[in-house]
């Protein structure tokens, strides 16, 4: 799994993926590798420029 950050840097996992949950409704999720867990929160590039000012 590769997770990109909106500063174009990434972040490999190379242990395997045990499970991923999601939140309902939502674009955030948990995923849960041997020996880590993950929190990822999709957001569309409006928003994170948006939030990303000030």
């Amino acid at each position: 799994m590769v997770i990109e950050f909106p500063d174009g840097m990434h972040e490999y996992v190379t242990t395997p993926v045990k499970r991923v949950l999601r939140l309902a409704g939502r674009e955030v999720f948990y995923i849960e590798t041997i020996n880590s867990r993950y929190r990822l929160e999709v957001r569309n590039r409006d928003t994170a420029a948006v939030e990303g000012t000030g």
